[in-house]
């Protein structure tokens, strides 16, 4: 059966752990380029596209962050991949954490980039829903130059800001929609983080606004067994905007996993 995702999977199987890249909203699998491309000479590394986004099935109406987990699972089942290092930024993190509350028995590290686990507020929960409505009314590109430097600094390369302008302007409005309504409904993540039992590398932009430095302490606080890189000279998307200082630190935790 062909898998319900479009995807990139490179590099040869090897005695070490794949690695899972799962994008963050509303872009595609492209932003996990610098990842994909230096981590693939050693192991092999998937990045799908999320439903709604990139080369994926659109699905109008409302995406819980368990239907992205499952869609992942059934994926990873396809390209019968058992035990694997689940990777998430923003968005992709909460998916990453569902993941890991469905089927974390498969999951040998983690890697949480600016996100953050708590549920919506009920403000919180207006405002997704009030700009879900606004996307399939008038399209992305507005959004996407209101908010293209606060997912990268404004100090961040011509190139990086034209590689995420482009996701989110090219991200499909009724699958971006369907993702905000349901993150508006997602659960909250803070007690699962207390019991995971693997290795966990929390990663942030120095200069993130959208999940700040004290959101990624606090997950560092909780989670049994982890560390904390704040990547300096970095918004939202340190493995676009300083993508060295980002390999770096998920080169060292990866060799741990791996050891």
């Amino acid at each position: 059966m062909a898998p319900f995702l479009a995807y990139e999977d490179k590099g040869a199987d090897t005695s070490l752990f794949p690695l899972v890249l799962v994008h963050g909203h509303p872009f595609d699998r492209t932003m996990w380029t610098p990842q994909t491309e230096a981590f693939s000479a050693s192991r092999r590394v998937i990045a799908p596209d999320l439903r709604g986004y990139g080369a994926s099935p659109v699905v109008p109406g409302v995406t819980p962050l368990s239907d992205f987990a499952r869609d992942i699972e059934a994926l990873l089942n396809e390209l019968k991949v058992r035990a694997f290092v689940l990777a998430g930024l923003s968005m992709g993190g909460q998916i990453a954490m569902e993941c890991y509350r469905l089927f974390g028995e498969r999951v040998r590290g983690l890697v949480l980039a600016d996100t953050f686990p708590a549920a919506e507020t009920a403000e919180g929960k207006v405002i997704r829903n009030e700009m879900a409505d606004r996307l399939l009314a008038e399209g992305m590109r507005g959004y996407a130059d209101e908010v293209l430097e606060k997912m990268v600094a404004p100090y961040a390369s011509p190139q990086v800001k034209a590689h995420v302008h482009g996701m989110m302007t090219a991200t499909p409005p009724e699958g971006a929609a369907a993702a905000l309504r349901g993150r508006a409904e997602r659960p909250d993540y803070r007690t699962l983080l207390t019991h995971v039992t693997v290795p966990t590398l929390v990663v942030v932009g120095a200069d993130d606004t959208y999940t700040p430095v004290a959101d990624a302490e606090a997950m560092h606080a909780a989670l049994p067994d982890s560390t904390l890189r704040v990547i300096e000279r970095a918004a939202h998307m340190p493995n676009l905007e300083r993508p060295a200082e980002f390999n770096e630190a998920l080169r060292e935790f990866l060799t741990r996993v791996d050891a």
